[in-house]
């Protein structure tokens, strides 16, 4: 499946137990040896005693193989997926992830809206140090420059930190196509700073209703969309001053809309499309075969 571009595995997990290790989670995300996959989602049965009485849990793993707390554009998916696999007739269903309940909804024209929760803005929200690094007041937003190997003083960015779920370095770009997303990414991703790694992202402002997006992700390198990223990204802009309500995303894979009052205790919506690209059974190889290189054969 995918939203706006950014790919999913969807594993059925309600009818199967499925428990890979991630070497094997690897496998099935390698886009020359396995399926190929941005991210893989896994579908879980709620627990009968939920408390909050969720119709299902939800999993994301990384192309690395590490699991994480959110993705906005799989959560669409998510959705498309349990209505078309005959799972539930909801029009709008709760789901559990690990860093909260979350609420997708589909809409009268097909696309999906996610109720992606509230913005958390605090630094150790994500985690992220700011010790000793210089700030600056803009808007409601703090901005911190952030210290980059290799960088002069005058090149190292300016970030937003924003956690919806999972953690957020945003910064303003004057050209998106020309942003160092693919030198500075991985710099930001692992800086020691954020304790559990962070996406970094990269906004052009358009008009206060429009902007452009890349997103190095955490675990999965530059994506054509990140959901979560356009949330923080939008959030990141409003907090500056820079940005309406509601705000149009364009990404290499398609079109976000988020919408979010400005108010830190209200939730960020985001609406855009899901869709699904084909279904099938597929081989796993075992995972002592796959130690050190990619083996043959397996368990499905």
């Amino acid at each position: 499946m995918h939203g706006a571009g950014n790919d999913f595995v969807v594993i059925d997990a309600t009818r199967q137990a499925v428990h890979y290790s991630p070497a094997q989670w690897r496998w099935i995300a390698d886009r020359h040896r396995g399926i190929g996959a941005d991210q893989i989602l896994i579908v879980e049965a709620a627990p009968a005693d939920d408390p909050d009485g969720v119709d299902f849990v939800y999993r994301i793993i990384n192309s690395d193989g590490t699991e994480v707390e959110q993705c906005g554009n799989g959560a669409r998916c998510f959705v498309r997926f349990v209505r078309e696999q005959g799972l539930t007739d909801k029009t709008t269903i709760r789901v559990r992830t690990r860093s909260g309940v979350i609420a997708p909804s589909v809409q009268p024209d097909g696309r999906i809206t996610v109720d992606m929760g509230r913005p958390h803005l605090a630094p150790a929200s994500l985690p992220f140090d700011p010790h000793g690094l210089a700030t600056v007041n803009e808007g409601l937003a703090t901005l911190w420059r952030l210290d980059l190997a290799g960088h002069r003083e005058a090149d190292q960015p300016w970030i937003g930190a924003v956690s919806m779920g999972n953690p957020h370095a945003c910064q303003i770009v004057a050209d998106i196509e020309a942003a160092p997303v693919a030198t500075d990414g991985p710099l930001i991703e692992q800086h020691p700073r954020f304790a559990r790694r962070v996406n970094a992202g990269y906004y052009q402002i358009l008009s206060r209703t429009e902007i452009s997006l890349r997103v190095y992700e955490r675990g999965a390198g530059e994506t054509l969309a990140c959901g979560t990223g356009a949330c923080a990204a939008v959030v990141s802009g409003i907090q500056r001053g820079r940005l309406d309500h509601r705000v149009h995303v364009r990404t290499r894979g398609g079109r976000l809309t988020i919408d979010w009052d400005g108010h830190e205790d209200a939730s960020v919506a985001m609406t855009g499309p899901a869709e699904t690209v084909f279904s099938s059974t597929v081989r796993v190889p075992e995972a002592a075969a796959l130690e050190g290189g990619f083996g043959q054969g397996g368990t499905r």
